[in-house]
């Protein structure tokens, strides 16, 4: 039972090693055995020589297989990133650096488990000193960073009696975005609070009466400035004209924080719910609104598409006894209510769990109903 339980390991061994036989290899070993006996008590000479042409076939057999995986140099094309459910593409260079045809080869590459299984493929033929791209697509199902080596090139070429195969080392990284949602309107993110609101109207009627914004400083003047911006009391105590230099209002908007609670227990179906909506509403507010940031205890505030997306791949909650809530205005994405009445006046909120009104905007997510949905439906 001992033996039986390590040959399969045993067998791998030999096969990264050196070879071990195939079927055929395994009946061919058999006959001639059987030939070699029968000779032996027989003493009949043409027995002697079909074993002998058996022993013959097999070490030549035996050494093919490794003099065809020598001289062949693997190397991988860069993986773009893309969001989940989308084509992952991989490509795979196999060079012929030897003067011989190198053919019916077994590639296999050993892709990180939550990718799928190994992916594997045949190459027919590769010229001397010629290149040949294997090209295969995965579709992950989950968001993250995958990062896998192993490529294993096998054959049992020309006789195909014994296997061989050698394993590479060949470092790849994928990075999978979370899923973003093409949302036509947000109201959480169109619709400020009250507060919100109010400063809003108070930056405009400001701006309003100083023209184009609030007066930062005063400078000497320039060829070309325009009159309207003199400031002419300054300019009659220092007997030269001033030009008052403006604070520059973008619609008396402030920018838009997004900050998910990784401090709290979250289910794992929950929290990728979490991502996906922080994705969502990150495009559609930097689309729509103007300056928009993310924002976790554990990285601060962040911005940029790219950069967002790349921390989302890779985020995971920690829960922590103690939230830790931001004290600017935010969109809160969390599964602990408890931690709502700790925002700061103006924030909104995503909550997934049963929760009682505040005296924040929000949207209690039903796990039953489209997220889609309820990201657009009004507040």
């Amino acid at each position: 039972m001992l033996p039986m339980k390590f040959a399969p390991r045993i067998l791998t061994r030999l096969e990264t090693r050196g070879v071990v036989p195939a079927y055929a290899g395994w009946v061919l070993i058999g006959l001639t055995l059987c030939f070699w006996i029968a000779a032996a008590n027989t003493m009949a000479g043409w027995l002697y020589v079909l074993s002998g042409m058996g022993v013959a076939l097999l070490a030549l057999a035996a050494v093919l297989p490794i003099r065809a995986l020598k001289g062949i140099e693997i190397a991988r094309s860069p993986i773009y990133p893309v969001h989940v459910d989308e084509s992952l593409c991989v490509d795979v260079h196999l060079r012929n650096l030897t003067a011989q045809t190198k053919g019916l080869l077994m590639v296999q590459d050993r892709i990180s488990p939550a990718l799928g299984q190994e992916t594997q493929g045949v190459v027919d033929a590769i010229a001397p000193y010629q290149s040949y791209t294997w090209h295969y697509r995965i579709v992950p199902q989950r968001r993250g960073l995958y990062r896998w080596e192993t490529i294993t090139v096998r054959t049992g070429a020309p006789l195909g009696l014994f296997w061989s195969r050698r394993p590479r080392k060949v470092d790849a990284e994928a990075l999978v975005y979370p899923i973003v949602l093409p949302l036509a309107r947000c109201p959480i993110v169109d619709e400020a609070g009250p507060s919100a609101k109010k400063f809003q109207l108070q930056q405009i009627s400001t701006s309003q009466t100083g023209h184009d914004g609030l007066t930062r400083s005063l400078r000497p003047y320039r060829w070309g400035d325009p009159m309207r911006l003199v400031h002419w009391r300054s300019s009659a105590r220092f007997n030269t004209l001033r030009i008052r230099e403006l604070e520059l209002l973008d619609g008396g908007r402030q920018p838009l924080i997004i900050a998910i609670d990784t401090h709290c227990s979250w289910l794992p179906d929950l929290f990728e719910q979490a991502v996906i909506a922080a994705a969502s509403i990150y495009g559609y507010a930097s689309q729509y609104q103007g300056a928009t940031q993310l924002w976790t205890v554990k990285a601060g505030l962040l911005q940029g598409q790219q950069r967002v997306l790349e921390f989302l791949a890779q985020i995971e909650p920690q829960p922590q006894d103690r939230t830790v809530v931001p004290t600017k205005p935010v969109i809160w994405l969390t599964a602990n209510p408890a931690s709502i009445s700790a925002l700061p006046l103006g924030s909104r909120y995503l909550v997934w769990a049963q929760t009682a009104a505040q005296e924040h905007w929000g949207v209690t997510i039903n796990t039953e109903l489209p997220l889609q949905v309820q990201l657009q439906s009004p507040l």
